[in-house]
Parts: structure tokens; C-alpha cells; sequence
């Protein structure tokens, strides 16, 4: 379901919003929001509520790994975007489950309409790693409908 209002949909999401994702801020267009639900001290799975508002999207990025390695994605709240290079978008709604391979270039967010987290899931892997590449444009983003 789109949540265009933060107030509607604060009501209905089940994990916090966190606190603005001001680290990783260059790498995004819009505001994201992040909230670690696992401590990298206890456990090696990473594991994070990200809250993107509406129109807010990350750039394209690659998890790299020698093995293992990639991430998980559980949508929990609102609607979203999520796109591999050279495949059709695929609309995101709560309870989808997607599963990124290492070396898979792409991005996701929320709908230009609506607010959207997921569980980001970070698979432990070896010599794993972060490539944070293109912003996806506006002309690109624009055009996805749904």
C-alpha cells in the first residue's frame, strides 16, 4: 500500500525509521533514514531497517565478494522500486523478499508516491565489499509507473 503521508505511515510500519542516513547521504537522491537492528559485535550478520521517503532512491551499487557475499532485501512498509542492469524494474510491496548476488549491479527506493522500508540484510561473505556507482536519473526514475 502507498503512504505519501509520513503520519499514516508511521502508524502502520513495525520497525523504527531511525535516525537520517547522513553517512551514505552522496550515494542516494531523497532522504533515507537507518536503523541497525543487529550489533556487528554480536553477531556477523548485518541486518538494517532502511526508510526511504517518497522519491528517494539509492545510485546504482554492486556488493562485490570473493564468496558468499550479496544481500537480501525484505520489504516491510510502503511501496518501492528495486532494478537489476539491463532488466525491467520490479514493483516492491510489503512482504517481498529479494535476493541480490554478489556482482549484480542495482539500485532500489521508494515510489515517487510513497514512503517504503526494507530489511537490509548484509550476507557475511569473504572479502566482501561496497561499489557505489551512477545516480539513477531523474529521467530514468520519472518514467517507472505502478
Amino acid at each position: 500500500m502507498k503512504y505519501l503521508n509520513y503520519e499514516e505511515f508511521d502508524k502502520i510500519k513495525k520497525f523504527p525509521t531511525g535516525q537520517a542516513n547522513d553517512a551514505y547521504a552522496q550515494y542516494f537522491i531523497g532522504k533515507s533514514y537507518l536503523k541497525p537492528l543487529t550489533d556487528l559485535n554480536e553477531t556477523t550478520l548485518f541486518l538494517a531497517n532502511v526508510t526511504f521517503e517518497p522519491g528517494c532512491r539509492n545510485n546504482w551499487h554492486i556488493h562485490h565478494a570473493e564468496k558468499g557475499g550479496g544481500q537480501i532485501l525484505i520489504c516491510v512498509a510502503g511501496e518501492g522500486w528495486y532494478q537489476e542492469e539491463n532488466k525491467p524494474p520490479v514493483s516492491l510491496t510489503e512482504g517481498m523478499v529479494i535476493t541480490i548476488a554478489p556482482e549484480v549491479k542495482h539500485w532500489h527506493g521508494a515510489k515517487k508516491d510513497s514512503w517504503f522500508s526494507h530489511i537490509a540484510v548484509e550476507v557475511p561473505g569473504e572479502n566482501t565489499s561496497n561499489e557505489w556507482c551512477e545516480p539513477v536519473s531523474d529521467e530514468e526514475y520519472l518514467k517507472l509507473e505502478g
